[in-house]
């Protein structure tokens, strides 16, 4: 979709929120916000978390909801390498770069604002306190923009609901040392900011609002409870290349690069907590929504462990045989290119053996990640295959148990604790020759191309 078609959608929904919620507002004032909220996630490293993703957490029915997801995302640091420079006027009075870190202002350092001090109260942020990617900082500065903006047009009570949306969306939180869950903590906070700024809301809006929240913020990780496991795994594919800017050249990534990368999503999903995924508040969602939604991020993180756990040990095995030719060896040159270039070149998947009689496959998630292996994810993608053809042959001539053993003792390589050499001597011999001889015929049928275009009669002239 092209910008403008974004932009009038937003503005679509900026429009049919402020109408719906009976707001004073010129369409030229919400034309400027639309491109400023489309400008920015519209950015070159924007995949996953982009205006297709904030209108589907918006949802259709609510318009505090909409104008909250409209801004969820639009300062996203990792992803960016900065905040987008249209958003900085907002954000600058308030925050400042310290090294690699941004920090809220001292006191003294920090103008009187009540929309800033609003949306650190619901945030529980204090001035001085250096920002973390991992506790909220992208929300917290999403939310300090979407209240300057919408401070122009929308009342106190309107703005507070919103903040308290954007801050619903920091994922993933653990339980207080006192025992109460996020929301319930964000429930207070808001109860204490609606006192603080007069505001005015009961005590019945209050709880709407926060049960608000916690549908926005379970929109927003939904793919968690896909029913579709390749579905889930499209989304988690989509958000590599969001922090691996190198996934940008396709063809000249080196393993090392993609296996990195793997090995942050694998790390992330075995630390991940599926009960931490979802939040309830006061029935919203109701218990038999909540139990079902927390079921399939249960399933959907147990299949993304082992099939991010089985393709890491494939990475580590090439890794280490690259190792033998250089530090910084591109995936492709190993493998062959991807499709998309269409070359004539040969590719490892090609090479490698039809095995009939594979190891029996012991339980349901592997039966899944197999078929997800051997068959593709749902969607393509320009910087990787959706197919596992090289972890799909381990797994038929290994086996998941002996591959997840293994998958143990690629991590002491990464960490450095066992030699590349050393750690191809645990694997399985015959694989070993297989992948080589496999890599060879890459070698071969690159050496077969360049002879075909090259020509003994053409002098190369300085």
């Amino acid at each position: 979709m092209s910008f403008e078609e974004y932009h009038q959608q937003c503005l679509g929904k900026l429009v049919q929120a402020t109408e719906q919620l009976q707001v004073s507002v010129t369409d030229e004032q919400l034309a400027k916000i639309a491109e400023l909220i489309v400008q920015t996630m519209t950015g070159p490293w924007r995949y996953f978390h982009t205006p297709k993703h904030i209108f589907m957490v918006g949802g259709q029915e609510d318009a505090i909801e909409v104008l909250a997801a409209l801004f969820h995302d639009v300062v996203y640091v990792q992803v960016d390498q900065s905040v987008n420079f249209n958003l900085s006027y907002y954000i600058a009075p308030f925050i400042r770069q310290s090294c690699e870190q941004l920090v809220i202002r001292e006191t003294a350092e920090l103008p009187r604002d009540s929309m800033f001090e609003m949306v650190a109260d619901v945030f529980g942020f204090v001035p001085g306190q250096v920002l973390s990617p991992f506790t909220g900082q992208n929300e917290f500065l999403s939310a300090l923009v979407a209240a300057k903006v919408y401070e122009s047009f929308l009342d106190r009570g309107l703005i507070l609901q919103v903040i308290a949306c954007i801050e619903a969306t920091i994922p993933f939180r653990s339980k207080s040392p006192s025992g109460l869950s996020a929301i319930e903590q964000l429930y207070q906070r808001f109860q204490a900011a609606n006192e603080k700024f007069e505001v005015g809301l009961t005590e019945t809006e209050i709880i709407q609002g926060i049960q608000r929240a916690v549908r926005l913020a379970n929109r927003d990780v939904s793919s968690f409870a896909d029913p579709s496991s390749a579905r889930f795994l499209d989304g988690t594919w989509s958000l590599l290349p969001e922090t691996n800017h190198h996934f940008d050249s396709p063809n000249s990534y080196s393993v090392h690069d993609y296996r990195v990368a793997l090995q942050k999503m694998e790390g992330f999903m075995n630390f991940l907590n599926p009960e931490l995924v979802f939040q309830q508040f006061k029935g919203e969602p109701d218990d038999l929504t909540y139990h079902k939604l927390v079921a399939r991020a249960k399933k959907n993180i147990a299949i993304a462990r082992l099939y991010l756990g089985s393709k890491l040990f494939t990475i580590a095995f090439l890794e280490a045989l690259s190792l033998r030719l250089g530090k910084q060896i591109p995936l492709a040159m190993m493998m062959g290119e991807l499709p998309s270039l269409s070359l004539s070149v040969d590719k490892l998947e090609d090479s490698l053996p039809n095995i009939s009689h594979s190891h029996t496959l012991k339980t349901d998630i592997e039966q899944e990640v197999f078929t997800l292996l051997e068959f593709g994810r749902c969607e393509t993608s320009k910087y990787d295959l959706n197919n596992s053809p090289l972890t799909t042959f381990m797994i038929k001539f290994l086996g998941f148990e002996e591959v997840q053993k293994l998958g143990d003792q690629s991590k002491q390589f990464f960490q450095g604790n066992l030699a590349a050499e050393d750690f191809l001597d645990q694997c399985n011999e015959q694989t070993v020759k297989v992948v080589i001889d496999g890599i060879l015929k890459v070698f071969d049928s690159r050496k077969a191309a360049l002879l075909k275009v090259s020509s003994p009669q053409v002098l190369v002239q300085n």
